[in-house]
């Protein structure tokens, strides 16, 4: 297996390059806004450090072109109601994550399913605020994209919200929805699964 080196721009201890992907992982799981990215050449990973974008460098199965690509998961505390979202964002070379824990009575009932809509919905606003024409989200829970694209019909206040906000963001962005299966060994769908736990102390 390639050396890699892990190049962390934003993260928990500032900015630095780590050999592993456990030092890494220490530094920006659960620290919003992170950004890191691995390289196999330490001069690269260093110059991503310092604010630049190195040539050739590693995109770990990212989106290309002109699309953003996102991994979305939610969970869910029966201790407390509370509920959460973890995502992570491909977004112009960068890998930006999100763990944020919520509290909603009304929402709440709906489980991990509402941290997952939260998260679709964390990337989108991220984008728009970062005027990202075109957005591809991966999701496990079919919902996600189905009432955002009306093949669901949304009944409950949380989700008719939710398919508001998804259809309003449609006038500004291209939105686009990929189904794939939890727990299943996909390197980022388990990544947002863990940062969803994360913020929740799970």
């Amino acid at each position: 297996m390639a050396k890699k080196y892990y190049a962390v721009r934003i993260g928990r201890d500032g900015a630095g390059v780590y050999d592993t992907w456990e030092e890494c992982r220490a530094q920006v799981h659960g620290v919003a806004g992170a950004v890191y990215k691995s390289f196999p050449a330490r001069e690269e990973a260093e110059a991503f450090v310092s604010g630049g974008e190195a040539a050739g460098s590693d995109n770990n199965g990212r989106g290309g072109g002109e699309w953003a690509k996102a991994y979305v998961d939610g969970s869910f505390d029966k201790s407390t109601g509370d509920f959460s979202c973890g995502a992570v964002l491909f977004l112009d070379g960068e890998e930006v994550t999100f763990s944020r824990r919520f509290t909603d009575p009304e929402l709440s009932s709906m489980h991990n399913v509402a941290g997952e809509i939260m998260g679709a919905l964390t990337v989108i606003r991220y984008c728009l605020e970062h005027h990202i024409k075109a957005l591809e989200i991966h999701h496990d829970y079919e919902g996600v994209g189905r009432w955002a694209d009306g093949s669901w019909k949304a009944n409950k206040p949380g989700t008719k919200s939710y398919a508001a906000e998804c259809r309003a963001a449609m006038e500004h962005m291209k939105l686009r929805f990929v189904k794939v299966k939890g727990h299943s060994g996909d390197k980022y769908n388990d990544m947002a699964d863990s940062l969803a736990r994360e913020a929740l102390g799970l």
